[in-house]
């Protein structure tokens, strides 16, 4: 059997020259790789780049030689997973990913070539030392709503998630239902349904979680189609960089001239009414975080993303090449920009939640009622400025950039 000893090759010629090494077997075939520490790195990076057609079997295993016996097979190998969790894992069909006994740098190209690879209805489970949730974004922003995210474990030492391929053909989601017409967001907030921050979701798993008779939501989507009216304005056909000016102009600067009025009249009734209603205590320190992380979430479009599409917009007028900028792919603060508009959107509901969806006491005085109004007004546009950027503007900015990467 050959022999590859990894220490005498150069860093950035190792993985390549292994990988080549593969290629080059014929099935049934295999060599030994002999390196100075344990090279379960790459057994990742040939399970995303491979496939299931390889045998891989500790010969040695430290501490200062470890040897792999590694293996063409001609069909898909059942041992290809070298760590096995418990004695439940290795009863179990299901692949799971140890994520940190990946390189960091390979850790989301592996799970993320682990999610292509699987058929509709199949899944894999990843195990991590912290909370894999900017991972999900990062899922979510890249590959769209196609996937079923399950915690399994979540901490304090472990995190375990398993992630599903759904069927493609559940339908449309629910942000991608108001993008097409926003009549329909409002039987939406008829019911309570979140068609911003979790408008990934399908209309069905949406009525599965509520409880909804979704026969009973389709015919109310379908009556306000049928009513009379312009149907709003229609924003998915807009021009990105136009979208991108609307929203600075219309949202952003509604949250940078609402912001210290509410916070002054917040503080207010935490002095005026705080000793009979201390739920305002809570309320003013939620708005206030939200405001705060407004003023910087909305910087950083302003300074980053935003400049980032109107040049992918100016590219493709000019059919330039696309000059790819420090983050990297858009997916990056896309990802970044959706998981601080959950954080909001959480944050809001358990104001929601507080005020008795915005009802003031019976003892409420004139700035008490205003104050309320103020709180709806604003989470309604909120809304509406998160909508335009989740479900119309971020998927634009993601296939322009595809389609000048190819």
């Amino acid at each position: 059997m050959d022999s590859l000893f990894v220490p005498s090759l150069q860093p950035a010629l190792k993985h390549p020259t292994i990988l080549k090494k593969f290629d080059d077997l014929q099935n049934g075939e295999a060599f030994l790789l002999i390196n100075d520490h344990d090279p379960i790195p790459l057994y990742y990076e040939m399970k995303a780049e491979k496939g299931e057609i390889f045998e891989w079997k500790k010969v040695e295993d430290g501490p200062e030689v470890w040897k792999v016996e590694i293996k063409k097979t001609a069909v898909r190998s059942s041992a290809i997973n070298p760590v096995k969790q418990n004695k439940e894992e290795a009863k179990s069909d299901v692949f799971v990913l140890n994520v940190t006994l990946i390189e960091p740098r390979l850790k989301h190209p592996t799970i993320f070539k682990h999610f292509d690879a699987l058929k509709e209805g199949e899944a894999f489970q990843i195990l991590n030392d912290h909370d894999p949730k900017p991972l999900y974004y990062q899922l979510l922003g890249e590959r769209g709503n196609i996937f079923t995210w399950s915690y399994l474990e979540q901490g304090p030492q472990w995190w375990k998630v398993q992630i599903k391929k759904n069927d493609l053909a559940n339908g449309e989601t629910v942000g991608e239902i108001a993008a097409k017409d926003i009549r329909k967001a409002e039987v939406f907030k008829k019911y309570g349904i979140d068609f911003c921050c979790k408008g990934h979701r399908t209309l069905e798993e949406v009525c599965d979680a509520k409880g909804l008779d979704i026969a009973i939501l389709q015919s109310e989507i379908s009556s306000v189609l049928n009513t009379k009216g312009d149907g709003g304005i229609d924003f998915k056909s807009w021009p990105t960089d136009l979208l991108i000016d609307y929203i600075e102009k219309t949202h952003h600067r509604y949250v940078e001239e609402k912001t210290p009025t509410l916070l002054q009249f917040l503080d207010k009734l935490c002095k005026v009414h705080g000793n009979a209603h201390p739920e305002l205590f809570e309320i003013h320190d939620l708005f206030k975080g939200c405001a705060g992380e407004l003023a910087q979430h909305m910087k950083k479009e302003e300074f980053i993303l935003f400049p980032f599409i109107k040049r992918l917009v100016n590219t493709a007028k000019h059919n330039e090449a696309i000059e790819m900028p420090q983050f990297g792919t858009v997916d990056n603060p896309i990802a970044m920009m959706k998981h601080e508009h959950d954080a909001e959107g959480e944050r809001f509901r358990r104001i929601v939640e507080l005020t008795g969806n915005y009802t003031p006491p019976a003892d409420a005085c004139n700035t008490y009622r205003v104050t309320f109004a103020m709180l709806q007004e604003f989470e309604q546009d909120l809304h509406k400025h998160i909508h335009l950027e989740n479900n119309i503007l971020f998927p634009k900015a993601q296939e322009l950039e595809k389609t000048l990467s190819v």
